[in-house]
């Protein structure tokens, strides 16, 4: 079994190269003035304890004018029958930008294209996409960013956001689009590549971000809360490169506490990430706020244990698997430190707008 989830992700990897046709105009998931918008919800606050006994309510502090934006790639989510799935938004696409990218409104304008990605039925079946196919959703990402440059950026800071086969489509845009070009380069706040395998020595000039007030840098890491084992899809050495660790929660490195954020509202019950979702262990909450917050329920430290660089994390209620050991909390890289991670780039965006001054 984990072989062939190992095969499987392996698939998905490479979809992101090969050769194809060129992208239609860009669909938008979340943009500014789209309606509706998943990514501009409510920022008010449940406080939960650990058994998810509400706390009280607050709301989180905002940007002002939102000064900086995010843009969004997301994860394998598709449940289209197809090896590949089009740009059409599915109920999974709007739950999944919800969780993973909504709670960055309070500081950023979101914006996440739609993108023809390898899909759950590709991942998990046994319907490889074509060549063709494996190049169509990086060339869509690449699109979108060119279309944002060009159309709405207008020399705003930006924050890069991805997790799982959005990180490996963001991976590959800052290698080609940012990384080389020192114009788009300065615009760079920090990028958030979450369970994507980013390496050492990766990018030229976006190291591993080691301080709360370091811009043009990366955080990136995969959840585990168990020696990861020899079949781990995450943390293993690739081509003789370590794969990064960067803890939000201690940049310079030890342990510390995280802030986990999850909406109050279930992902989308219908599709395949609804269903599996509530066995990830998080306490079920009622709350009448669109977001609940816990505090430090979590330590994470980057571990090396099993020779794999991993996020460490302790604490309870202790969370599964899935869909098996080999992806530890992959499920819960996005989430799990959440309020950290915008606590981090909140900062980061202050200071970049304070050095834009100078």
């Amino acid at each position: 079994m984990s072989r062939l989830l190992s095969a499987c992700l392996a698939a998905a990897v490479v979809a992101l190269c090969g050769a194809a046709s060129a992208p239609a105009a860009t669909v938008w998931l979340c943009k500014p003035g789209l309606r509706p918008d998943p990514c501009t919800p409510g920022l008010r606050t449940t406080r939960i304890s650990a058994a998810g006994a509400p706390l009280g309510t607050f709301a989180p502090p905002v940007l002002k004018r939102r000064p900086v934006d995010c843009f969004y790639v997301y994860p394998t989510v598709s449940d289209q029958p197809t090896p590949v799935a089009n740009r059409r938004i599915d109920p999974e696409e709007r739950s999944v930008a919800l969780y993973q990218a909504a709670r960055y409104s309070s500081l950023c304008r979101v914006y996440a294209p739609m993108y023809r990605q390898v899909t759950l039925a590709s991942l998990f079946g046994s319907a490889p996409p074509t060549a063709a196919q494996r190049e169509l959703g990086y060339r869509d990402v690449r699109a979108a960013w060119r279309d944002y440059l060009r159309h709405d950026n207008h020399g705003r800071g930006v924050i890069l956001i991805g997790h799982s086969q959005g990180t490996f489509v963001l991976r590959r845009l800052v290698r080609s689009e940012i990384d080389p070009r020192p114009s788009v380069r300065r615009r760079l706040v920090s990028a958030l590549l979450l369970g994507g395998n980013v390496l050492r020595g990766e990018f030229r000039h976006a190291p591993a971000c080691r301080s709360r007030t370091q811009l043009g840098c990366a955080i990136a890491f995969s959840t585990f809360n168990a020696t990861p084992p020899a079949d781990a899809l995450f943390g293993r050495p690739s081509g003789g490169r370590e794969v990064v660790c960067t803890n939000p929660a201690a940049l310079g490195g030890g342990t510390g506490k995280l802030d986990t954020v999850l909406p109050s509202a279930p992902f989308a019950p219908s599709t395949s990430f609804g269903k599996v979702a509530p066995g990830v262990g998080y306490p079920a909450v009622r709350a009448r706020t669109p977001w609940v917050e816990a505090d430090g329920l979590y330590t994470a430290h980057c571990s090396a244990q099993g020779g794999a660089n991993v996020l460490q994390v302790t604490g309870e209620p202790v969370l599964h698997a899935l869909p098996d050991a080999a992806w530890g909390l992959h499920l819960a890289d996005a989430n799990i430190a959440l309020g950290t991670l915008v606590d981090v780039v909140t900062r980061q965006a202050r200071r970049y707008l304070a050095v834009r001054k100078q």
